[in-house]
């Protein structure tokens, strides 16, 4: 018996940029597409409050604005995390001041929130990247466990969970969530 195997074709950068946009997102790694999961209650919940506590926050007195579920194309790859924050003088602009459709740079604050069919070391390597590219923080957010795992440069990973204050951006440091505040957002 003969078994044919078709190879996967390796696609370069700007021919996935050229791909018509798929949902679940598709993002881009080394020649490689993965296709994300689609959000599922825990993690869609989660994602909501989130984007909306830090911009009640932030967006007031100009500091940061979270978005969620926006590409960002930056040094040979195309990601999609689930918020993506940028402080508001890094966010991309147009001539006339509105925000640009495609942000190319990295975010300077990523967070990945853990479907139960997600690989960990996947969305951690996401993450790394982006910290090896220049953000400043980045989460990993599991809700089956009720833990984040954080990510800073030049540091080891640490987990918090529980009564533990996460950490943000330094020009947030007055807001404080701590993990047991964010997983009761869960109970509806």
């Amino acid at each position: 018996m003969v078994v044919a195997i078709e190879a996967k074709k390796r696609l370069t950068l700007e021919e996935f940029l050229a791909l018509p946009e798929t949902k679940p997102y598709g993002e881009y790694f080394d020649g490689d597409i993965e296709e994300k999961p689609m959000p599922q209650g825990e993690h869609s919940l989660i994602q909501t409050r989130l984007v909306i506590a830090i911009n009640e926050v932030a967006l007031p007195k100009k500091l940061v604005y979270a978005l969620t579920e926006l590409r960002c194309t930056f040094n040979g790859r195309s990601i999609v995390p689930d918020l993506a924050v940028f402080s508001y003088e890094r966010i991309p602009r147009t001539e006339t001041g509105k925000i640009v459709n495609k942000f190319e740079t990295y975010p300077d604050w990523i967070i990945e929130i853990l479907s139960p069919e997600q690989s960990a070391n996947k969305v951690i390597k996401k993450i790394v990247f982006c910290i090896n590219s220049g953000a400043k923080l980045g989460w990993l957010i599991d809700p089956e466990d009720e833990s984040v795992m954080i990510f800073e440069p030049e540091k080891f990973p640490e987990i918090k969970s529980e009564h533990d204050i996460l950490p943000v951006l330094p020009i947030l440091e007055h807001w404080q969530l701590s993990g047991a505040e964010m997983f009761n957002w869960l109970k509806v």
